[in-house]
């Protein structure tokens, strides 16, 4: 009797427990279909974006890393955050052309679009990596004292380059610029490169000019701070650009290019070629030499590597700064009405 109802209760249990098995099947086979595959992380997404410094004088932030995401979700966007700050080197010299090196972020003013600034950072920069194009008037108008010229650059460069820590290029140029020796810390190549030019041809400086900013200096690797100059040796006179002196002028100021200009005009009397120079100088921050004799070319070179070891740099935050490519200026004073700041006299915001 008990053995019946034992084998009764069994069989109902089991009647019981098979739907409740099919049902739990059922379940997690919809369950499959429905729940989302989870995707593998992106590497190159979770890796942090490179900061890149552009020339107008901002810098960029790195894009937040984005989170993985499946290809059906495409709702993530990255946000780039402009960060506005502007960099700026400038020198400092007394009424008798001497420069100062000793000076705080105390003793200047920094005014942006006519508008007081807020200083970040401030430092003496005397040893900074030099990017240095020289830049040579290989034209007719030259030819009287192109090879004193040449020895005297070649001695500048011999001087201001040391090895693996500055980098200069050679150009010279007539109707079109030449390449004669590219990037390199080796003076014995930058010598050979200064020695190959050859006077003849007409003028295009303002094509040279532009060039050597936008395809060597723009394009010209640097994994920190470095300071770009160019040293341009011409008599000013142009006759073959297709960019106007304002549109080779606007080219080094996106460079962040000082310009430095060593006039060939051996006339004794500054001629319009030499009032170009003066504009190009100035509104780069660099300044315009005028050497009526051989010898005071050299001193040109000797002023321009004293200058070049010899500046600040600051950062600052404009008060109303807009990312809207505009033209902005740049003015820094000094306390002391006695001193003479020479910088570049503005930059091109960026664009969003």
């Amino acid at each position: 009797m008990d053995e019946g109802n034992n084998s009764d209760q069994i069989v109902l249990m089991k009647s019981r427990i098979f739907p409740l098995l099919v049902f739990l099947m059922l379940a997690g086979s919809l369950i499959g279909q429905t729940a989302p595959t989870a995707s593998a992380p992106n590497v190159a997404q979770n890796a942090p974006a490179k900061t890149n410094s552009p020339p107008d004088g901002k810098t960029q932030a790195p894009a937040p890393p984005e989170h993985p995401k499946s290809d059906s979700d495409e709702s993530v966007t990255t946000i780039v955050h402009v960060v506005n700050e502007v960099r700026v080197v400038f020198t400092v010299t007394d009424r008798h052309g001497h420069y100062i090196k000793d000076l705080k972020s105390n003793d200047f003013r920094v005014i942006d679009d006519n508008k007081p600034a807020e200083l970040r950072s401030f430092r003496s920069e005397t040893d900074l990596p030099l990017q240095v194009g020289l830049l040579v008037d290989a034209s007719n108008s030259v030819r009287d004292r192109f090879k004193f010229e040449q020895e005297a650059a070649i001695e500048f460069l011999n001087a201001i380059i040391r090895p693996r820590y500055d980098k200069a290029f050679v150009v010279g140029f007539d109707a079109t610029p030449e390449v004669t020796q590219d990037f390199t810390d080796d003076t014995g190549n930058l010598s050979a490169g200064v020695r190959m030019l050859r006077p003849g041809g007409g003028t295009a400086l303002y094509d040279a000019l532009y060039f050597a900013c936008r395809d060597k200096l723009m394009k010209q690797e640097q994994t920190g701070p470095v300071r770009r100059a160019i040293i341009l040796l011409t008599d000013g006179e142009d006759n073959l650009s297709h960019v106007t002196r304002e549109e080779a002028i606007e080219m080094a100021q996106r460079a962040e290019v000082i310009v430095y200009t060593i006039s060939t005009n051996i006339s004794g009397m500054k001629g319009k070629g030499d009032k170009v120079l003066e504009r190009i100088a100035e509104a780069t921050g660099g300044r315009a030499f005028f050497p009526f004799q051989m010898r005071d070319v050299a001193d040109a070179f000797l002023s321009i590597q004293e200058e070049l070891r010899s500046q600040y740099a600051v950062a600052y935050k404009p008060a109303d700064f807009a990312a809207n490519g505009r033209y902005r200026t740049i003015e820094i004073l000094a306390q002391d009405r006695n001193l003479k700041v020479r910088t570049r006299k503005g930059y091109y915001a960026p664009k969003q």
